[in-house]
């Protein structure tokens, strides 16, 4: 099928696209990767009056290491270069990341994009809730910082403004009492997870679990925090069974969806078998 007719803009500069977007009014699109905004417009599942394209933005890519310890990721830091990165580090990131698309779509596929689009299915996204990342945005107004928590508002929505767009992603400083994992179950055609969870653990010294940050994709109408499982693990003896207690609350207040690939009570099973598994990966990374 043929997008319907738009108009096209490459920003030469980050002011250039700020510029575009805040004379949009709401109908213009940003292309960074491509890789999920092009085949929805080729469908026809949306439209816009302009594309603005930051592809070539160089000062929206890299990954860099901020003075507190933090790591900033630049919007356009495609998969494959976060990859290549110091976040590979994360355990949670260096698990996500191989599983996402294609090689074609990490090669293109942007972190910002990502963020920005917010797929319910999103890999990256669970990964950033689990790790208390922040959302830097900016827009002719100025610049704000946007706690992730909270940041995924719906299927496709967020608490982006129509003229703001995402400069970077800013993850915490590591920590030697923090293990962290990602576990999923796949689509096998489109590699979508139908369940992720993302996991954080921080251990105390005698051994037991002193908190956990616990994230989940695929289930819900946008990945979630589990602030269920998150509170049954606080203060585990890390045994297998206060686990599986813990990992059974995945979809505690959560409207589970259901599709032609996984129906509720599939994904509501799944839900808590892959959580487990991603506290427990991510405890065995503590040894």
């Amino acid at each position: 099928m043929i997008p319907a007719a738009f108009d096209y803009q490459r920003s030469a500069t980050l002011d250039d696209a700020l510029k575009a977007i805040a004379d949009g009014g709401g109908t213009v699109k940003l292309l960074a990767g491509g890789q999920s905004l092009l085949p929805l417009l080729k469908l026809r599942l949306g439209s816009a009056d302009r594309l603005v394209d930051i592809g070539r933005l160089g000062e929206l890519k890299g990954v860099r290491r901020l003075p507190d310890g933090r790591l900033a990721i630049g919007a356009m830091t495609t998969y494959s270069e976060l990859a290549a990165s110091s976040a590979r580090h994360y355990g949670v990131v260096a698990d996500a990341l191989p599983t996402i698309g294609d090689v074609q779509v990490r090669n293109r596929g942007t972190v910002g994009g990502a963020v920005a689009h917010a797929d319910p299915a999103s890999d990256l996204a669970a990964c950033f809730l689990a790790l208390d990342a922040e959302i830097v945005a900016r827009s002719v107004r100025g610049e704000r910082t946007i706690p992730v928590d909270g940041f995924f508002t719906g299927p496709f929505s967020t608490a982006l403004a129509t003229d703001e767009l995402i400069t970077e992603v800013r993850l915490p400083g590591p920590r030697d009492d923090a293990g962290s994992a990602y576990a999923s179950l796949e689509q096998p055609a489109s590699g979508y997870a139908m369940v992720g969870a993302a996991v954080v653990v921080f251990v105390a010294g005698d051994g037991s679990i002193e908190g956990a940050n616990v994230a989940l994709t695929g289930v819900g109408p946008h990945p979630y925090r589990a602030r269920a499982v998150e509170a049954a693990l606080a203060g585990s003896d890390r045994s297998a069974a206060s686990l599986a207690a813990a990992a059974a609350h995945a979809t505690d207040g959560i409207d589970v969806v259901g599709d032609i690939h996984a129906g509720r009570e599939y994904r509501t099973a799944m839900a808590a078998v892959y959580t487990r598994r991603a506290i427990e990966a991510a405890l065995a990374r503590l040894g």
